[in-house]
């Protein structure tokens, strides 16, 4: 048995990738895809039809209508591929604007609605991790429209999340990661920070940990990943979305893959329940650094490719 299929056993392996030819390949259950993805897809020739065909056919409409139908024409193209669901992320330029981030997520599920989705069972709307935007996460959930927060990168911002009610999150392990070996400069050592010691995996570990005990449903989706050491150390998380590059790795392997997460194991933990109101949980991010700075970070990152994608678009 590869490791991919080792993995399959305890958790949900999703494809993390605007590249809907891949998808087969692998076999996930779902499907990831971010304004930084679409980006790098529409520069590929066998891409570029699509996003022509978007400006053409929409050509005088508000360019921000425009790159909604193109997040939607790759989402639909991607459902053709999977048997489950695909999250579509809202323009991080509106991360701290609760009414306008639920607009543009409602013009989203209408416009999946036209094309025939089952938008109760197969959309996530992906929405950046901010007070604002769980706020807005917790209006979705109560109309049905089911949200994965994502720039996940604090406990706090976790306790949110399922104090909120949302489908899903996607703590980013990679970036966890980063923080702390730029961080630790030239007094970084691989070996003591690997697999289970590493500051991202630990991260999700005390999120998934924290929602087992207490028996909220927001289901855990590691994500951002740097290497197949840090997927490993999380088997057995409820999802884990994954790049091509890393799915074939974990396929050409057969090194032993165990059950690192257990749903039962924490239940068993002490673990206290928080509450969090919005002063508690801004002082909480603001005390952690590196929270603080990647959440920002990944804000002006998907920002700027939306910016990119809008010019590409203007261009065509």
């Amino acid at each position: 048995m590869n490791q991919l299929a080792a993995l399959r056993q305890w958790t949900t392996v999703v494809a993390d990738t605007g590249d809907f030819r891949q998808l087969a390949q692998f076999k996930p259950r779902d499907a990831t895809t971010n304004p930084s993805l679409i980006l790098k897809a529409v520069q590929k020739p066998e891409y570029r039809p699509l996003l022509d065909e978007a400006v053409n056919k929409h050509n005088g409409q508000p360019i921000d209508e425009v790159i909604d139908r193109l997040l939607v024409r790759f989402g639909t193209e991607i459902l053709s591929i999977i048997p489950g669901r695909v999250s579509t992320e809202v323009d991080a330029r509106l991360s701290f604007d609760t009414q306008a981030t639920i607009a543009r997520a409602e013009r989203i599920v209408a416009l999946y609605r036209a094309e025939g989705v089952d938008v109760g069972k197969r959309l996530l709307i992906k929405i950046a991790s901010t007070w604002e935007g769980i706020e807005a996460a917790r209006q979705l959930e109560k109309k049905g429209i089911h949200c994965n927060l994502t720039l996940l990168f604090s406990f706090a911002q976790a306790v949110a999340c399922g104090a909120a009610g949302v489908q899903l999150i996607s703590p980013f392990v990679g970036r966890i990661y980063d923080w702390y070996k730029k961080s630790a400069g030239s007094n970084w050592n691989e070996a003591d920070n690997a697999g289970a010691n590493d500051a991202g995996v630990k991260s999700v570990r005390q999120i998934f940990d924290y929602y087992k005990k207490h028996g909220i449903a927001t289901e855990v989706m590691g994500a951002s990943f740097r290497n197949v050491g840090q997927i490993a150390a999380l088997a057995g998380c409820d999802l884990l979305t994954i790049s091509p590059e890393l799915l074939g790795e974990l396929a050409a392997s057969d090194a032993p893959l165990s059950h690192a997460l257990d749903a039962e194991a924490a239940q068993r933990l002490d673990i206290p329940k928080l509450t969090l109101d919005e002063p508690a949980f801004r002082f909480a991010l603001n005390e952690d650094a590196m929270a603080t700075e990647k959440l920002a970070e990944g804000i002006r990152a998907f920002a700027a490719d939306a910016v990119k994608l809008e010019k590409l678009m203007e261009a065509t």
